[in-house]
């Protein structure tokens, strides 16, 4: 299960929707889990400029990403999830998505913009499975 904030809830919809018509995407952030791996809840949102600029795929700017590591870690979190917007499908991830996953303890959030209530979806990507899980505003 991945637990995130209502800000950080809000914060992923408000990008996506605001980015419309190309993806968006941006990077959590949580408490890491005793053993220092990421944990699963997320409470600090990172908007991130998708590098790529399209409506199929995104990139995570570089220095957006290296902000959110260091601010993470300036206030003792971890990186735990990566999410982006997809504009005409459902929220489950594309073989792109499934190829580019970076980190398999990492949760894979995708926000649906394909109906008019944006719908959002959390799963874990490991060795190529794709697995839902539960996902819960707190």
């Amino acid at each position: 299960m991945f637990r995130v904030s209502r800000d950080v809830y809000d914060g992923m919809v408000r990008l996506a929707v605001d980015e419309y018509p190309l993806e968006a995407c941006g990077l959590v952030a949580g408490p890491p889990d005793a053993d220092g791996t990421a944990g699963d809840d997320g409470s600090a949102w990172y908007p991130c400029r998708n590098a790529a600029e399209s409506a199929r795929v995104y990139t995570i700017d570089p220095k957006d990403h290296l902000r959110a590591e260091l601010d993470a870690d300036d206030h003792d979190l971890a990186i735990n999830a990566v999410v982006h917007s997809h504009t005409h499908t459902e929220a489950f991830p594309s073989p792109t998505d499934v190829a580019s996953a970076p980190d398999p303890d990492w949760h894979y959030v995708i926000v649906s913009l394909k109906n008019e209530t944006p719908d959002v979806k959390s799963y874990r990507i490991v060795d190529g499975e794709i697995a839902p899980e539960s996902f819960e505003i707190t």
